[in-house]
């Protein structure tokens, strides 16, 4: 396999992910934390990228680590962990995890974590005041 330097370099300006307006560049590729077209957050060009989704029905999240090896085998590549014991085990097992392979990720994917999981937290109905 060729570097992550130069995957960067041919991927940065013409790739099928990219998403232009307004100035800004964004990415809509996998495993990509902040879907911003930088080379700390790409998800496609390190051998060690890490991803935090929604989990499929809605409770917790699914937190997608890939192994350095197995880079030809894109289906064995990534492991897919389902986290829906409680925010804060969640949260510390997103530290515990992606402070072992990515540090530089690590306050990437516990705010994509807590967002995720704020978001999936019932609405409360407040009542709306007196009643006459």
């Amino acid at each position: 396999m060729s570097s992550a330097d130069l995957q960067w370099m041919i991927i940065r300006n013409n790739s099928c992910f990219l998403r232009k307006g307004n100035g800004q560049t964004f990415t809509a590729e996998p495993n990509n934390l902040k879907n911003r077209n930088s080379f700390r957050y790409n998800g496609l060009v390190h051998k060690k990228t890490v991803g935090v989704e929604a989990a499929p029905g809605g409770k917790g999240v699914v937190l997608v680590t890939s192994k350095a090896t197995g880079q030809r085998k894109p289906a064995a590549r990534y492991t897919r962990t389902e986290l829906k014991k409680g925010s804060r085990r969640t949260l510390s097992t997103i530290r515990k995890v992606v402070g072992g392979s990515r540090k530089d990720l690590k306050m990437s994917a516990l705010r994509r974590a807590s967002a995720i999981l704020r978001s999936q937290r019932p609405v409360v109905v407040k009542s709306s005041g007196r009643r006459k």
